[in-house]
């Protein structure tokens, strides 16, 4: 959902960005703008005195501008925020039985998922990457299936053998997990 909303204001920046910064050069540069354009010539500006102060005696107008500044802040804060935070769980609390506990480190626990995963029979490649909170983790596993492999008894060695190992091994009451799966693609070769 971040990567999309990530794409989708910066398309949407970048796209208000080159248009008015390509028709401000185009005019600049003595091209001849629409009449409906906000300036007309390479020496007029952008915002004279009169369209600056246009709102400024209305009791309306400073509240106002605050107010969308104050959201756009607060937008950006959030989206600073939510790039910055980190997707991947870096360790995980294992139930050593005695009421301490331990901590794994996630990228043990993934390449561990991983391996076995790989060692299922046509399984060609996985990546694993544990989410979710140290104490509750989740997965998400993307498998590369060889072409002759059925899907569902993939799937269902990965939860029996694969997930089932890794939840018992680090005493997790679950480990819910997202698959992922995809054909391997083989160049076609030439039979002589």
């Amino acid at each position: 959902m971040l990567r999309i909303v990530n794409r989708v204001v910066l398309g949407v920046a970048g796209l208000v960005l080159l248009v008015a910064g390509g028709a401000v050069l185009a005019v600049g540069l003595g091209l001849n703008p629409p009449s409906w354009w906000i300036h007309d010539g390479p020496h007029d500006v952008l915002l004279d005195d009169a369209d600056r102060t246009r709102w400024e005696h209305h009791g309306w107008w400073w509240p106002t501008v605050l107010a969308v500044l104050a959201v756009l802040v607060l937008l950006a804060l959030w989206w600073l925020t939510a790039n910055l935070r980190r997707h991947r769980l870096t360790e995980v609390l294992v139930d050593t039985g005695d009421g301490e506990g331990a901590l794994l480190r996630g990228r043990a626990l993934e390449g561990v998922l991983a391996d076995d995963a790989t060692e299922l029979e046509g399984v060609s490649h996985a990546h694993v990457r544990l989410t979710g909170r140290r104490n509750a983790p989740e997965t998400r596993v993307r498998l590369l299936l060889e072409p002759h492999v059925d899907p569902g008894t993939a799937l269902s060695h990965l939860t029996t053998q694969a997930l089932t190992h890794a939840r018992n091994s680090a005493g997790l009451a679950s480990l819910p997990a997202e698959v992922r799966m995809k054909a391997v693609k083989h160049r076609a070769e030439r039979v002589s």
